[in-house]
């Protein structure tokens, strides 16, 4: 497989400020033109690269073309996790009918309100990002100069490029060295000037077997444990130090709100009021993650890998408190993880549907909410299989690798007609079975 790997943080500090100026406005209408694009291809046309150019602009052909490339990328990025959002909500729904029709027959009012569901907004660029191609922007290497590349980039005039001078860290140097880059280019506008990614690829030979009946481990991931294997083993957590973390974290930003509002209402101008983010934390917990995941790969060399198909931001709570702890965990960024060190290692992971999957018994498909009695715990209601809940879920992950008829489910309903007709077999199959003869003793 094919593993595209970037080199970032490379500042565009020695460039002079006529270079810089020059960007700068080329900057600000590409962004324009990108977002006018984007907007298009989320709401009335489909996002396609080599659409014919509509938006007015002073920005050369090649560069509207950029433009219209990376905007079909973000629409279709926001598209299909629209889609995915979407049916995520079906599923809720679907689940919260089911839990309504359980309450109606008990005699019982439900606990919980239907999942309402809110309509998407078309993304707004928020910051400057810069998708170039060779076509555009040229990185050469820089044989009788003190920097190690030029970086030819066309500009709103034109015949009127520009040369911005790429100089390398010695932890760069080794990153690249022997390598090939990539004729693409990403540049960055922050606070502190203009920074260049670039990237390339290696290919990574796949290490796992591809036989159907190899073993399968199975990840379930979650807050109190990031990840639980289909073997038992749980890896990291976010409980303890980064869960009090984020109780002092939250307070502080708290306090901030309060002080915003009150300059807000003062008059103060808003890029001087205090900022309530903190990415800290979050970098925090992504380092947590990727330990977890390093050590789950470490454990578990050359296996197939099934990890369950999550989507985070269809997840609410009613408490405010538990919507804020499920945000600082970060339970997004571990399916991403466990795809790159996939991906990394050669090792063949793929996401799998995970509906019912952790109300669903490993031993007899029985599937009901009551197998589950506490977050922790599962207990079949009709064989009796007892286990820990993320444990059985995972072991139930692995099974579903492959599984082609749990593939082939177009919706959550379909998946539980499945399981509850696999559940029959199973009853039929423990009826048919002979039982063991009892001898009498005389």
């Amino acid at each position: 497989m094919r593993l595209t790997h970037s080199v970032t943080h490379i500042h565009l500090c020695d460039a002079n400020h006529a270079k810089i100026a020059a960007l700068d406005a080329l900057a600000a209408e590409y962004r324009r033109v990108c977002q006018s694009y984007t907007a298009l291809f989320c709401t009335d046309a489909q996002p396609n690269p080599y659409a014919a150019p509509c938006v007015d602009s002073t920005l050369s052909q090649r560069w509207q073309r950029v433009a219209i490339q990376q905007a079909a990328g973000i629409a279709r990025s926001w598209r299909t996790n629209y889609a995915a959002a979407y049916q995520d909500h079906v599923d809720r729904l679907a689940e919260y009918q089911e839990r309504l029709a359980d309450a109606e027959k008990a005699g019982e009012e439900a606990a919980d309100a239907p999942p309402v569901w809110r309509e998407w907004q078309t993304p707004v660029l928020r910051e400057t990002v810069i998708q170039a191609n060779a076509n555009v922007a040229l990185l050469q290497p820089a044989m009788d100069s003190t920097f190690d590349y030029w970086l030819r980039l066309s500009t709103l005039e034109q015949r009127q490029p520009i040369l911005l001078p790429v100089r390398l860290a010695n932890y760069h140097r080794q990153a690249l060295a022997g390598q090939t880059l990539n004729a693409s280019t990403t540049l960055t506008r922050k606070p502190d000037g203009w920074w260049l990614t670039l990237s390339y690829d290696e290919e990574v030979p796949v290490t796992t077997p591809t036989n159907p009946e190899a073993p399968v481990v199975g990840v379930d991931v979650g807050i109190v444990h990031f990840l639980t294997a289909s073997d038992g083993t749980q890896y990291g957590t976010f409980h303890g130090k980064l869960a009090a973390r984020h109780q002092r974290d939250r307070q502080k930003r708290q306090r901030k709100a309060k002080l915003r509002a009150c300059l807000k209402q003062k008059g103060m101008e808003k890029d001087k009021l205090p900022s309530t983010r903190n990415h800290k934390l979050a970098r925090t917990v992504r380092q947590e993650i990727n330990r977890a995941v390093n050590q789950f790969y470490a454990d578990h060399p050359e296996v197939p890998v099934a990890y369950e198909h999550l989507h985070v931001a269809g997840m609410r709570f009613k408490a405010r408190r538990m919507n804020a702890y499920l945000y600082a965990s970060n339970l997004a960024h571990l399916p991403k993880q466990l795809a790159w060190g996939a991906a990394k290692r050669g090792v063949r992971a793929q996401r799998v549907k995970s509906a019912y999957s952790s109300q669903e018994c490993h031993r007899c498909h029985h599937v009901a909410r009551t197998n589950r009695p506490t977050q922790q715990t599962f207990c079949c209601g009709v064989c009796g299989h007892a286990a820990h809940a993320d444990v059985n879920a995972a072991q139930n992950l692995a099974r579903r690798l492959g599984d082609r008829e749990v593939a082939a489910c177009a919706n959550r309903p379909a998946i539980k007609a499945l399981l509850e007709r696999r559940h029959q077999q199973w009853q039929q199959e423990q009826q048919n079975r002979p039982q063991p003869q009892q001898v009498r003793l005389l």
